[in-house]
């Protein structure tokens, strides 16, 4: 990889199909002269460029000029500056010309060429960080400052100017002269012609298709500039019905490959089980689309809710888009949401619409409701819109659309679903809510979308109201453990106790209020020693000393409401107490964290190839192939290629060099053996070396990627020896965040379930033993093992772990999250509930050796430190029998130790 890729890659933290498109362009730039005395005429540049990248047959430009199409929410912008600084850092041009297609879009790139701005693109370029580029826009570009910066300027200051293309094409109608190519006073031309004459001026294409062919364009072509590169999500433009698309695509990154990778939302169709539209008048159906809309959003807005508060992550309110036919119809529609019948009525106050007949004053407050709908304080929780949402409207909360406009175009497929592809966190989370984007379906729309993306189609999911989203109207639930309550509880008792003791004297009566205040301030300082080996090391006399002395001095940034004697005595009652539930009310639970130790041995395990689904053929002269990931179809001529090996099996080593994770000097034997393997594979129904040869020259990469696919499977990681290392030794219980139906109260745990398919969604208390008042369960066979854990007279205490509260990893990275932890009067364990007919799965297996580990590293702790075994039991949920106890299922469904090696 070139040495500024590789730099500029980890410096902007590329993701890996901004840093294909990097590498691109500097391979290109390794073949074409982009400068202006290029003895090469634009033909020969092109069949340059067509050598290398067969999908790219013409620039479509008076100069190169090439096409990177990728999804929308992957990046384009941070990928512009990437260009930029790959073109000033490894090949000295310093001047930039990046054209927007609309308003939005081009103060959004200002903002984020802008230093100190959130999304700055060059943060982390140390070049840019005491001398970050000027910046130059369609309002400041006339004044003397610029000028001079331009014109005057012979350091190394890179000059990008940000200009907006629908707003010269207002200036170019009727023959007029953009205002770019009027005289300026400062410099006796016009900026336009001071901008021809540079030397190295590269043109920045956002969001191309959408004025390609616009008169804009065809006036910027006499800047002549030195290089054109364009970003699209959609590499076409229309011509009537037909979508045409561009000739100068070098590289695609399609909106399916970018579901695939986890870069944006899961698109998902949302319909009624057993649904049939024809039964249903226009109106009728209508309204049900938006009801169910309605119905999703709700749930979804929950679900980020609790997500949030679990992960302590910022709220995201999810809003929802209704795409209408016409003006008229939006009208209709905001009268059927602000009606009383409508959800009551709630959302009334929370509804805008946004058309092109909108004008002034009206115009501009609901662009400001638009740009501030990721705001979570907003009231606007749904947007009509007809036809005017374009490009550069990059909100992450929108989780449902509701089109209920005929589409016709599969461009306004990409456009539409792209403005909700985005993901608020960033990445995708693991939660289904969270990374998903929800559509309700109409007839004609899942044809669109098939046409646009076939035969990827991008809608891979189907929900279905009243199977995976709920009919009930659902809340959020904050749980907090016992100990936080059994604490204030039990203090105030104490000093109404003293209270009682000491009715002839005065004394001073402390407010719940500020038992709160000091219980928070203990517990703080305990979470810092949850390093300690137990919690039982807090009842020692010196730590409680310590914590009494912290807590005090915290009095002066606290300010509490006390008098002296009543603080020292508060604050020594609260640690007694705090310290006494604290121990009660935990199950200490070790962090233990594995460390190689020595140097780390890995490779590859001996294997044989399973070549059984390679039935390449040998590439003609003229032959159409269909690239495997983007789906394009080029023509290749045999005599392009160049590229030939001296041995057969080299086409293959050599591209298997290429991945990270293999080294030629370590691995050599495999590889040559895999690549005899797979040539062996080749001859087995190839005429002759010839046709072997063709066949890995030109699916060299696509054999490589089959070959490593299979390597991985066999890949091993192993150290001299193992450290382990326990960083806490307890940890108090965290409140945690639940979902549940609105209409729903807590059930008592005994009471049996009449409908199980909604045991997920309800809530259940009544516990005596649970660290928590109210737990939830996946199944009712959870619920009985939690009746046996009340009934066991030998169990302690137990709880459900929240997701992330045991950090015990399985596979690479993945993270266990067990069903039960249980303590008795003699052991701990992790239980885990699980499907008969899942019990040997590999996983469930894989998960069982991680726990099993686990508990052999948190057993040796706790013999250290006076504790108790841990044992991990999987339990078949056929099994799981109220009459049963916790050394009865152990005896059955022990799982045994295993050596970590």
């Amino acid at each position: 990889m070139n040495r500024y890729v590789k730099t500029i890659s980890a410096r902007l933290s590329l993701r890996p199909p901004q840093r294909e498109s990097l590498e691109i362009l500097a391979d290109i730039l390794e073949v074409i002269n982009i400068g202006k005395q290029s003895s090469n005429s634009l033909l020969e540049e092109v069949n340059m460029v067509r050598a290398l990248y067969p999908s790219v047959s013409d620039f479509e430009r008076e100069f190169p000029s090439l096409c990177f199409a990728l999804a929308t929410g992957v990046g384009k912008t941070r990928l512009m500056g990437a260009f930029i600084t790959y073109l000033f850092l490894a090949k000295g041009l310093r001047n930039f010309f990046v054209l927007a297609p609309n308003l939005t879009i081009y103060n959004k790139l200002i903002k984020d060429f802008t230093p100190n701005t959130p999304k700055y693109v060059f943060k982390g370029i140390s070049e840019f960080a005491t001398n970050p580029p000027v910046i130059i826009t369609g309002e400041n570009y006339e004044e003397a400052k610029s000028i001079r910066y331009n014109l005057l300027d012979t350091s190394e200051e890179v000059h990008i100017n940000i200009f907006n293309i629908s707003k010269i094409n207002s200036e170019v109608r009727g023959g007029n002269l953009p205002r770019i190519k009027r005289l300026s006073e400062y410099i006796g031309q016009s900026y336009f012609e001071y901008l021809s004459t540079l030397p190295d001026l590269v043109l920045l294409m956002d969001e191309s298709h959408r004025y390609r062919a616009s008169a804009g364009v065809r006036v910027l072509n006499e800047l002549k500039p030195v290089l054109g590169l364009e970003l699209t999500a959609t590499p076409q433009v229309e011509s009537g019905t037909r979508a045409v698309p561009f000739k100068n695509v070098i590289y695609s990154y399609p909106l399916h490959k970018a579901m695939e990778d986890g870069f944006v939302k899961e698109p998902a169709v949302a319909t009624r089980e057993n649904f049939n539209p024809s039964h249903y008048s226009e109106e009728q159906l209508e309204r049900i689309k938006l009801e169910d809309g309605i119905t999703i959003h709700e749930e979804t807005k929950v679900e980020l809710e609790v997500y949030s508060r679990q992960f302590k992550q910022p709220i995201v309110k999810p809003f929802v888009l209704i795409v209408a036919q016409d003006t008229a119809h939006a009208t209709e529609l905001v009268k059927i949401i602000q009606s009383e019948d409508f959800f009551d009525g709630r959302y009334k106050d929370k509804v805008i619409t946004v058309h092109s007949n909108q004008r002034g004053e009206e115009k501009d407050e609901t662009i400001q409701q638009l740009m501030a709908v990721e705001d979570p304080s907003t009231e606007t929780e749904i947007v009509i819109h007809v036809n005017m949402l374009k490009e550069g409207w990059d909100v992450t909360n929108l989780y449902t659309i509701i089109p209920l406009r005929a589409a016709n175009s599969k461009t306004l497929v990409e456009q539409s679903i792209g403005r909700g592809l985005r993901l608020p966190y960033g990445k995708r989370t693991g939660v289904q809510s969270v990374d998903r984007l929800t559509i309700i379906a109409h007839d004609k729309f899942q044809e669109i979308i098939d046409e646009a993306n076939n035969p990827n189609s991008i809608i891979r999911q189907g929900v279905v109201i009243g199977r995976d989203v709920a009919k009930e109207q659902k809340k959020a639930l904050t749980v907090v453990p016992f100990l936080e309550e059994r604490v204030t509880q039990k203090i105030e008792e104490q000093i109404q106790e003293l209270l009682t003791e000491k009715k002839n004297e005065t004394t001073y009566q402390t407010p719940t209020a500020t038992i709160r205040q000091v219980v928070e301030l203990v517990q703080k300082r305990v979470e810092s020693l949850e390093h300690l080996p137990t919690s039982k090391e807090l009842s020692k006399e010196e730590v409680k000393q310590r914590i009494i002395k912290e807590v005090k001095e915290a009095y002066l940034s606290e300010e509490l409401d006390l008098f002296p004697e009543e603080k020292d005595n508060l604050v020594k009652q609260t640690v007694e107490v705090y310290v006494e539930q604290l121990i009660k009310h935990t199950i200490d639970i070790p962090r233990i964290v594995v460390q190689p130790v020595g140097e780390l041995a890995w490779g590859y395990h001996d294997f044989d190839l399973d070549t059984s689904g390679v039935q390449l053929t040998p590439v003609e002269d003229d032959i159409l192939i269909q690239h495997l990931r983007t789906h394009e179809r080029d023509t290749i001529k045999r005599k392009d290629l160049s590229y030939k090996e001296e041995k057969l099996e080299d086409y293959l080593v050599s591209a298997l060099m290429d991945f990270p994770d293999v080294s030629y000097d370590d691995h050599a034997d495999l590889l040559y053996k895999l690549a005899s393997q797979l040539i062996e594979h080749l001859r087995s129904y190839l005429a002759d070396d010839r046709a072997v040869e063709n066949v890995l020259m030109y699916n060299r990469l696509r054999l490589a990627d089959l070959v490593h696919s299979q390597m991985k499977d066999h890949f091993y990681q192993q150290a001299t020896d193992y450290e382990v290392k326990v960083s806490k030794g307890f940890e108090r219980p965290k409140e945690v965040h639940y979902t549940t139906i609105l209409e729903e109260g807590v059930r008592h745990f005994r009471q049996q379930v009449e409908d199980k398919s909604k045991i997920k969604s309800l809530v259940f208390g009544g516990f005596l033993k649970c660290l928590y008042p109210t737990q939830k369960f996946d199944s009712d066979s959870e619920r009985r093992f939690a009746v046996i854990c009340e009934n066991d007279a030998n169990v302690l205490k137990w709880f459900k772990p929240s997701l992330g509260q045991l950090k015990i990893y399985y596979g690479h990275s993945s993270t266990y999250n067990p069903d039960f932890v249980v303590e008795t009067t003699s052991h701990k364990y992790i239980c885990e509930i699980k499907s008969e007919a899942e019990m040997e799965d590999k996983v469930v297996q894989d998960k069982a050796k991680a726990v099993v580990n686990w508990c052999k590293h948190a057993s040796e702790h706790e013999r250290q430190h006076g504790g108790k075994e841990w044992s991990y039991l999987l339990i078949p949920h056929n099994e799981v029998q109220e009459n049963m106890t916790i050394e009865g299922l152990k005896a059955r469904f022990l799982r045994t130790f295993i050596s970590t090696s």
